[in-house]
This record gives C-alpha cells, sequence and structure tokens, in this order.
C-alpha cells in the first residue's frame, strides 16, 4: 500500500478549541500532517485520506513537548471558520467604527 504525507500550516488568530480536546488552544501557527493512501485498481492516481493531524506544542511543564492530535478535516476547518468569523467581528467593532474624536 502506497501511502504519502503532506504538510501545511494553518493561523489562528484567536485561541480556540477542537471537539474531543480539553481546554483552549492559544493563537499561532499550527503545523496539520495529512496521511493519504494510493487508491488501487484505478486507470489514474487518486488517494483518499486516512488522517488529518494538527501537531499542538506543549505549554507550562510540558514545555517542549509536542503533540500530534487526530482531527477530522471538517472540525478543523470549522475552527479555522469560528476563528475568521471572531476575527471579522473584532475588526468591525463599535471602537474600530467610531470616528475619533478632535482633541483641539
Amino acid at each position: 500500500m502506497n501511502m504519502r504525507s503532506t504538510r501545511s500550516t494553518v493561523t489562528f488568530s484567536n485561541p480556540f478549541t477542537l471537539p474531543g480536546y480539553p481546554g483552549d488552544l492559544p493563537a499561532g501557527d499550527y503545523e496539520v500532517l495529512v496521511e493519504e493512501e494510493l487508491l488501487q485498481g484505478l486507470s489514474f492516481e487518486a488517494y483518499r485520506r486516512t488522517a488529518t493531524y494538527l501537531t499542538v506544542r506543549g505549554r507550562g511543564g510540558h514545555a517542549g513537548r509536542t503533540e500530534l492530535r487526530a482531527i477530522s478535516d471538517s472540525d478543523l476547518k470549522e475552527a479555522l471558520s469560528r476563528d475568521r468569523g471572531a476575527t471579522e467581528k473584532n475588526n468591525h467593532s463599535d471602537a474600530a467604527l467610531a470616528p475619533q474624536e478632535d482633541l483641539k
């Protein structure tokens, strides 16, 4: 069975949560590892995703440790969507939209 792994980076602008894992994760860059297997018997090359992992760096007493957390593609997309929504909401808050007063 032929396997391949692909790495990419996602950025969270705000703290976020993942289903099945306790607590918030801090904002920042996270590496995503996707594992896929080659589908056999086709007349063209195609792969099926078998696993997706988010690389989480340890904090506090676990600093220096790295953990691969299994995550579904849909959960990752949902977390990124919530992060974008929170960022847009923060960028369009009343304080950001209020005109500055002239203090002469």
